[in-house]
This record gives structure tokens, sequence and C-alpha cells, in this order.
């Protein structure tokens, strides 16, 4: 699909925009020779894992951004499940976008910026573009860190605790994927600000620095909930290994009395008192409760 969208720059020069979704090779071809793409920039576009970059090739710039897509795949967690690639061709007459999928803040960009009397040039579009890339990541940075707080809540102030482990660890991928993507779009952005130093490009800086700040917080309250999560099943583990332990305390002396009077001797001085088995009794009763006064003095119960 081919979208046609006549321009003028702030020169009164005519400019176009043509944005390709899911192209075809023989729509890739024409566009390619019609506005001379380099052939390896034309390949890197085609790739749906490439990663966000910038390069200036006789004079056609060429940007690959990533915004937050997810794919509808159960626990989505990679870059291509998270994110979706838009590459960028632009001059000063003409601005080449090519994607996989619809996304719905091209079209929105193009309803609200590409109305001639605004007079925007393609670098002003280009500005919009990546903005409003970036900002797809603003509403999940919310979500997981929503999330964060209430599996936080849930480890805190359960009785019980639930197997987080896993879902913390999709929790955890996806907060890295997302910082990575911005991480490596520092390159466009600081092409984009260097180019041009004016309101807008600042604003683009400053939501990209407030989008990596915040994905980075959360990544840092996941790993240390982590960490709590590991102690906190690690104390649990103690706690149930320290009653074991203590209940085989109570048990072995009892068995090593019992063990004695199972022995199968003719001559053992108890087998013939009348009172041998209420006092052997008597005694394991006697050990038991010293073994008890003995523990709580130690606080172990």
């Amino acid at each position: 699909m081919i979208k046609r969208t006549l321009l003028d720059d702030q020169n009164n020069t005519p400019a176009i925009w043509i944005d390709l979704c899911n192209p075809t090779a023989e729509e890739l071809s024409t566009v390619s020779k019609e506005y001379h793409l380099h052939e390896n920039t034309v390949i890197d576009c085609l790739d749906p894992g490439h990663l966000p970059k910038y390069e200036n090739i006789q004079e056609c710039h060429f940007l690959i951004i990533r915004s937050y897509f997810p794919s509808s795949s159960e626990n989505p967690h990679t870059i291509q499940d998270l994110t979706s690639k838009i590459a960028i061709f632009y001059s000063h007459h003409f601005l080449i976008t090519i994607h996989r999928r619809e996304n719905d803040f091209l079209n929105t960009v193009q309803e609200k910026f590409c109305d001639p009397q605004l007079s925007l040039s393609i670098k002003d579009l280009v500005i919009k573009i990546v903005w409003s890339s970036l900002h797809s990541f603003d509403r999940p940075a919310i979500q997981l860190s929503g999330e964060t707080d209430d599996y936080e809540e849930k480890i805190f102030l359960k009785n019980v605790i639930p197997q987080f482990q896993k879902k913390l660890y999709y929790l955890k991928h996806k907060a890295n994927v997302s910082k990575k993507v911005l991480l490596l779009t520092s390159e466009v952005i600081s092409h984009i600000h260097n180019n041009v130093n004016n309101p807008s490009s600042q604003d683009l800086k400053d939501l990209h620095l407030k989008l990596i700040t915040i994905y980075d917080q959360i990544q840092e309250d996941v790993n240390n909930l982590l960490n709590v999560y590991i102690s906190l099943s690690a104390q649990k583990t103690n706690e149930i290994v320290k009653v074991l332990t203590i209940l085989s305390v109570f048990f072995m002396p009892l068995t090593f009395i019992a063990g004695i009077y199972g022995m199968n001797f003719a001559y053992m001085p108890e087998l013939n008192n009348k009172f041998g088995y209420p006092i052997v009794l008597i005694l394991m009763g006697i050990v038991s409760m010293g073994i008890f006064v003995w523990v709580k003095q130690k606080k172990w119960l």
C-alpha cells in the first residue's frame, strides 16, 4: 500500500511523503529506483529484526526506529514481539516510510501535520514521527511500573508467596527490551538534535531521556524484586528445614531409647521389672520436655 501526500517545506518547494505498509517487492523496487535509494539500506529496511540506527548516504538520510507494538502472542518478550520496525528515508524533497504493520501514529502524523498551511519541513515531520514512536513506549512504562508495584505488594504482604518467578522474568525482559531499543535510538536522536536545533528537537531529546530514566528505574525495581523474592523463598525453605530439624531433635533421643529396649538380649535388668514400661515412658517424656525447654531458651521456637 502506497500513500502519497504532497507537502510544502519551509522554503515553499514541493515535497512528497510516500508511506509503504508491507510493500511488495515490485513496489519497493519501483520506489528504490525512482529515488535512488542505496541497495544496502533497502536490504536493511527489509530485515524485521533490525535495531535502530542512522546512516547518511548520498545526501539521503536513512533511519531505522522501532515503536512499541506488542504482538498477540502469549507473553511477548523479544524485540520482534514487543516492537515494530519503521524504516525512514528522507532528503529535502521526499520522505519515505516503510513498515510491515499498520501504525496508527503514522496516520495521526499525516492527518495533523501534512497540511500545506503549516509549512512544516521534511525534518519537522521526521521529528514528529520519531517523537510519536518514542511516545509509544510511555504507556507501557506506566503499566510495567504498576505491575511491579502489584507484585511487590503481593510478595511482601501475602502470607503465602505465589510462584511469581516466571511472571517477574517476563516483566524484567519487557523492560530490558524497551530500554535496549531506547538506548540504540540515541544515535538517531543525537543526529536529529544536532541538525535541527529547535524546540521540537529538544522535546524529542527530553522525551528520550525521560523514557530511558523510567525504564532504567523499572529494570532496577524488578531486579530488586527478584532478589527479594528469591530471598523470601529461601527464607521460607529455611524455616521448613528448621522445623524438620527441631522435630528430628525431639525424636532422636526417643529413638535411641526405643532402640536400646528393642534389643533381643536374654538378660536385661528392666525386662523383669514390674514398673519398667511406665518408667521408660516417663523417661521419654522427661527427655522430650527437657529438649523443649532447651529449644525455647535458644529461641528456636
